[in-house]
């Protein structure tokens, strides 16, 4: 029982990291990164479909992000959905490609988005604590209606804290990095 509860809690924090992670891949750090399109759905036959599904994207170079649809009719939909968005990027076509060229950052937006990293940041850590928090309550519970002694409280509660001071230090080195890369470019 207090097994599945920690299992649990783990699981939960492993997934809280993975898209902390998904989602700073996504940030736009002065250098030409293709994740940066995967939150971007374009029209396609009539629904919704990311970019990556409807095209091949990649970084040929080092400020330039290519896009190579697998049908023709979809140039369009791809670059209304690229001017749509919050990237701030705007695409040009050959009739075949679409091409990003992403510009160098000033300083003003590298530290605007190290702000933003930060924040992300602090968000998952909410997330763990609120993950914590959860726990712990079904560990009291579980003590609540005598299932578990006082000592197995305890030491459950130990094992949480652990876990979350693990997934709160792999959270930092995870924003230092972001933030020395977008410093870094």
């Amino acid at each position: 029982m207090i097994k599945d509860i920690i299992n649990n809690t783990n699981e939960k924090m492993n997934k809280t990291v993975s898209v902390l992670k998904k989602e700073l891949a996504s940030m736009k750090a002065g250098r030409a990164n293709p994740t940066i399109l995967d939150r971007i759905e374009v029209e396609y036959y009539g629904s919704m479909a990311s970019i990556n599904q409807v095209a091949n994207v990649s970084a040929p170079e080092p400020r330039i992000i290519l896009i190579q649809p697998w049908e023709k009719s979809t140039i369009k939909a791809i670059e209304k959905a690229i001017l749509k968005s919050d990237l701030g990027l705007t695409p040009s076509n050959d009739g075949s490609v679409i091409r990003l060229i992403v510009p160098e950052l000033t300083e003003e937006t590298r530290k605007n988005l190290v702000k933003t990293v930060k924040k992300t940041g602090e968000e998952a850590k909410v997330a763990l604590r609120s993950i914590r928090r959860e726990s712990n309550d079904k560990i009291k519970l579980l003590k609540k209606n005598n299932e578990i002694s006082e000592d197995d409280v305890k030491k459950s509660e130990e094992d949480i804290q652990k876990i979350t001071d693990n997934f709160v230090k792999e959270i930092d080195k995870i924003i230092d990095a972001k933030e020395k890369e977008i410093m870094s470019v």
